[in-house]
């Protein structure tokens, strides 16, 4: 295999994850109860036998510096090569704060131009998916290629949300067009780039552009021997609370298209250190995904449950995520929600009440979804009845729905 340097760029603030990013980094959401997003990009690292890694961050970086350590769970604790932590830092040039994912690998240039490798691959951080890169680093060598794109096909409702590439019948990259309205093409760009080193840095020296996907790429497609490798496998852009939401869930479908369990694809991750889940004998669970360290004692149906969380007698969780270490006091009722960590929801606390479907339009926390989401370390009191597409922000104590009242209508921001 080429020799490979690895950067993930896991420096971006996702807006659409409302308050899940309101602490933390996309890379660093929790996701399939004990997992981090990164996780994925990680494993799929090290399955592929690459241990050459970079992660660059920059937003709210202190949750991914905390979950991955020296990177010891993936095997990256290593003398040579191994897992490195790059934050952006001020520079007597007056360089700080990068402004997109180009500009993020042009910030680390020399150390890119310090590694003895041929070629570079940048990853996304935020992407859920399993894939062994050797294939692709493979045809990128075969076709002698300057840049090679992994693409996915979507649907052709949702090319607006992705970088949408043309391809001919050769494999050629003849067009990269940025979120565009509509397109004959539905050939989604992964955020997965192999670039000859070389080229990488000329390219990055000779343009200011900050984003790959808004600037270099369309730039230079059709100029230079750009190439195609089309991904089958399952692939999830979780960059929205809704399709958050729906990767989870469909873990729980009979035969989820994501496929947890291959023991010849291990996913590795930062161990909870927490005993086994607890099942109390007049709890209920149904189809649901339980952690360690989680304690049941009332009725789960169709949930995702992340490590130490307890949910009381009487409670009720039902369509929902419950993120480690939350609270669900007695007798609370939890329907379409995603909890944060850490959160207290109070006793016969109902969430998720009603069938009024009233959007959200207080910015940033636009949320049309149905989905309630409570913040991070919100605590919640007693007999409260909140309704649908609510914004519970985090750190949000007792005190601020004293001037509410006990019902927080739909579509309605607290904190």
């Amino acid at each position: 295999m080429l020799r490979t340097l690895v950067l993930i760029l896991a420096g971006g603030d996702s807006p659409a994850l409302s308050v899940l990013m309101a602490e933390r980094t996309a890379a660093a959401v929790s996701f399939a109860g004990k997992f981090r997003i990164i996780d994925f990009v990680l494993s799929n690292c090290v399955n592929s036998g690459i241990y050459n890694v970079g992660v660059l961050t920059q937003y709210r970086p202190r949750s991914l510096h905390v979950h991955l350590g020296v990177g010891r769970p993936w095997d990256l604790d290593r003398a040579q090569g191994g897992m490195r932590l790059l934050h952006p830092s001020p520079t007597r040039e007056g360089s700080g704060w990068q402004r997109g994912t180009a500009d993020a690998v042009r910030y680390n240039r020399d150390f890119i131009e310090d590694q003895a490798v041929d070629n570079v691959l940048l990853l996304a951080g935020d992407h859920i998916y399993k894939m062994d890169y050797r294939p692709l680093l493979q045809l990128h060598k075969e076709r002698k290629a300057d840049v090679t794109l992994a693409v996915h096909s979507v649907s052709p409702h949702e090319v607006h949300r992705y970088g949408i590439v043309s391809v001919d019948l050769a494999g050629n990259v003849s067009s990269f067009e940025e979120k565009p309205r509509r397109s004959i093409s539905s050939l989604a760009s992964m955020g997965i780039y192999v670039f000859r080193k070389e080229f990488l840095l000329e390219l990055l020296a000779n343009n200011d552009d900050a984003d790959f996907g808004r600037g270099l790429l369309p730039k230079i497609i059709g100029k230079v021997n750009a190439y195609a490798y089309n991904f089958q496998g399952y692939w999830a852009d979780v960059g929205t609370v809704q399709s958050y939401f729906e990767a989870n869930t469909a873990l729980l479908a009979e035969t989820p298209a994501l496929d947890l369990y291959d023991p010849e694809w291990v996913l590795h991750t930062t161990s909870a250190q927490q005993p086994a889940a607890d099942i109390d004998a007049e709890a209920r669970v149904e189809n649901s995904l339980l952690s360690d360290g989680c304690r049941i004692q009332g009725h789960v149906t169709r949930a995702i449950i992340s490590p130490g969380v307890f949910v009381s007698p009487g409670a009720v969780v039902r369509d929902s995520i419950i993120l480690s270490n939350a609270w669900i006091g007695p007798g609370a009722v939890v329907d379409h929600c995603i909890i944060d960590e850490d959160a207290q929801i109070g006793s016969d606390t109902l969430l998720g009440e009603g069938e009024d479907n009233t959007s959200n339009k207080q910015a940033p926390d636009w949320l049309n979804t149905g989905l309630t989401l409570v913040g991070t370390r919100a605590d919640l009191p007693s007999g409260l009845k909140i309704g649908r597409n609510v914004v519970i922000r985090p750190r949000t104590g007792q005190q601020a729905f004293q001037a509410l009242g006990k019902v927080i209508p739909s579509g309605t921001t607290v904190g």
